[in-house]
């Protein structure tokens, strides 16, 4: 505990809200709008409302909440495939446990277990592989989620099913890619962002030179941040220096993790077992180029949309769920209709209330809307929710 009070210290980080108030009011002589930061990943969300540091933040600094949830962003074609996969004869469906409750077009994976499925939930790809040792006779399915930040041990399990020859196991890849995700938000036209703060657990895989097209191509600077509270504090600091010095670097405050070339270890297994698909639909964001990972040729006897028939379809979200715009980052969760009245974590509508890195059970759980209007840095008030 030593280690994570350091890094909670209360006068540490007056002294850096302090520090980040003096930048916001030198920016503010010199530009007639608020500064959008986009934090990426969900996790960056859920530790910002955890500890109130949107609500201390200076008036003219907005945080965008962006698509770094892999469940929330899996579109519900996709995750019918799953119960689709789920519902064979003989077969043994293993997920995380954040991917269960998020609806389909007709049902979920944890309404489908209810229904007769056998759906189990695991820790570790490798609990779905000792499963299949378990159960010679039965075929196991492992849904692979995640950024870039799973995705590795993904590749070491199909590697190891590979060298025991575990011709049982195989695997429904549904892994993306941060760097594509962010080029899209990039070239959208309605949202103006200033600078990033940037995924610390995928960052620790592919390392922080994949982004230096953010502030070479696009002028924007970025921070790689950790997940406590100071880390996210010293991440908006190093943002808004940049902003001032009129710099645009990639920088790099989780340097206890992150190197700037990545794991090379995780990188060699994900390039080896996984290739890019040409195109993945994501929800919210549509189709994206090359952002989506499929098992190689080498390894297709693990891969489970070659072995079974998995359907491909595309399917809207719910016409009241505004889930797109809000990973999108255009709007925020409470300005959707449904948001703490028809949708909530026991009646979920919208993968991002699902998740536990979802925006929308971020605030939800933490935003204490039922006490208090909210504001958005516009100024324009909201109506308090009842949750």
């Amino acid at each position: 505990m030593k280690y994570v009070d350091e890094f909670r210290n209360p006068e540490k980080a007056q002294a850096l809200q302090q520090e980040i108030t003096k930048l916001s009011q030198q920016i503010n002589r010199h530009l007639d709008k608020n500064l959008k930061i986009m934090e990426v990943c969900g996790g960056h969300t859920h530790s910002i409302f955890k500890y109130g540091i949107e609500e201390i933040l200076p008036d003219n600094i907005e945080l965008i909440h962006g698509p770094g949830c892999p469940v929330c962003v899996m579109p519900k074609g996709r995750l019918d495939g799953a119960i689709a996969l789920c519902q064979n004869h003989n077969i043994i469906f293993t997920t995380f446990g954040d991917a269960m409750r998020v609806p389909g077009s007709k049902t979920s994976l944890l309404q489908a277990k209810a229904q007769g499925a056998d759906i189990r939930m695991v820790y570790s790809p490798l609990d779905s592989l000792k499963i299949a040792k378990e159960n010679p006779n039965q075929e196991i399915i492992f849904f692979g989620l995640g950024f870039e930040t799973t995705a590795p041990s993904t590749a070491f399990t199909i590697l190891q099913a590979a060298a025991e020859n575990i011709t049982n196991f195989s695997m429904f890849s549904n892994h993306v890619l941060v760097i594509p995700a962010l080029q899209a938000l990039l070239e959208n036209p309605d949202l103006e962002l200033d600078g990033f703060v940037g995924p610390g657990h995928v960052s620790m895989v592919i390392g922080t030179d994949p982004y230096n097209f953010i502030s070479q191509q696009y002028h924007k600077p970025i921070v790689i941040s950790g997940f406590e509270p100071l880390d996210i504090f010293q991440s908006i600091w190093m943002l808004l220096k940049q902003i001032v010095e009129n710099r645009c670097q990639v920088e790099n405050q989780y340097n206890r993790l992150v190197e700037p070339a990545g794991n090379k270890n995780a990188l060699k297994a994900m390039n080896q077992v996984f290739t890019v698909r040409e195109t993945f639909e994501w929800r919210g964001l549509g189709e994206i180029p090359y952002s989506g990972l499929k098992i190689r040729n080498e390894y297709a006897q693990f891969d489970a949309e070659i072995k079974f028939t998995v359907p491909n379809l595309k399917i809207a979200d719910h016409k009241a769920c505004q889930c797109g715009e809000i990973l999108k980052g255009v709007l925020k969760p409470w300005q959707c209709k449904v948001f703490g009245t028809a949708c909530t974590p026991d009646n979920p509508i919208g993968s991002c209330m699902v998740s536990s890195e979802g925006a929308c059970a971020a605030y939800y759980k933490y935003g204490r809307l039922s006490t208090m209007a909210k504001r958005d840095k516009s100024g324009v008030s909201t109506e308090p929710l009842s949750v």
